[in-house]
């Protein structure tokens, strides 16, 4: 096994570093994305919050927008697609430039949302490749930014398989632990379960009493013939 040696430059000193030419290609695909964004629906006003300059996506090199496909490698689809809007997002898709990537907004883009009905796509996935999926009705801009590191995560990797951002918490533990949530209270007020319950000490039943038997003399034969001949 050999030993590695760890060696710090300093300003005046020289040096160099292997790697592969598709992980620094990756590398700067990670940190140079051009966004497409797609709005559609009420997500769009979720979006625009994550494109202030409170969450700063210029951090992560995904700040600059482009409206000509050509120009874009990274589809955000945000919002609600119709079954008239899907040939649309296809041709879009189909005239972005390679490599390039798809970010499901929100939970209509991911799965249809609530709109079960004939009018709706059931996720963009259907008509398109989808790489990371933001749920949420609308995501908070936290899960936007997870979406947004998980992908850049997966581009570095030159990783394609689908993936999902997943919440930070359950929020039905959260509301149950809160102080002062209904849904504590009525934890602590529900009943303890029957195996939860103390056991209380099980009395023995009385055992019935066994039938009264009259001991029989030798004499009591002679008795009982004497009575009979009377």
């Amino acid at each position: 096994m050999t030993a590695t040696r760890t060696v710090a430059l300093d300003g005046n000193e020289a040096g160099f570093a292997t790697s592969k030419v598709g992980a620094l290609l990756n590398w700067a695909r990670k940190y140079s994305l051009f966004q497409y964004p797609f709005v559609t629906a009420c997500c769009g006003m979720e979006f625009m919050s994550v494109a202030s300059p409170r969450f700063d996506l210029g951090r992560f090199g995904a700040e600059a927008p482009r409206f000509s496909p050509r120009q874009a490698d990274l589809l955000w689809v945000v919002g609600t697609i119709s079954q008239r809007q899907a040939p649309v997002l296809q041709r879009i898709y189909a005239q972005m430039m390679e490599p390039k990537w798809v970010l499901a907004f929100g939970t209509c883009a991911s799965c249809g949302g609530f709109y079960d009905n004939y009018t709706t796509v059931p996720g963009i996935d259907k008509i398109i490749p989808c790489d990371v999926y933001v749920p949420g009705c609308p995501p908070r801009p936290e899960a936007v930014l997870d979406g947004l590191l998980l992908l850049q995560d997966k581009i570095a990797r030159g990783d394609r398989t689908p993936g999902i951002v997943k919440p930070r918490e359950d929020p039905l533990v959260t509301l149950r632990t809160k102080p002062g949530s209904p849904l504590g209270a009525e934890k602590k007020r529900a009943p303890k379960p029957a195996s939860a319950a103390p056991s209380r000490p099980v009395q023995p039943k009385p055992e019935p009493a066994p039938p009264a038997v009259h001991a029989r003399h030798d004499g009591d034969d002679e008795e009982d013939e004497d009575e009979a001949s009377e």
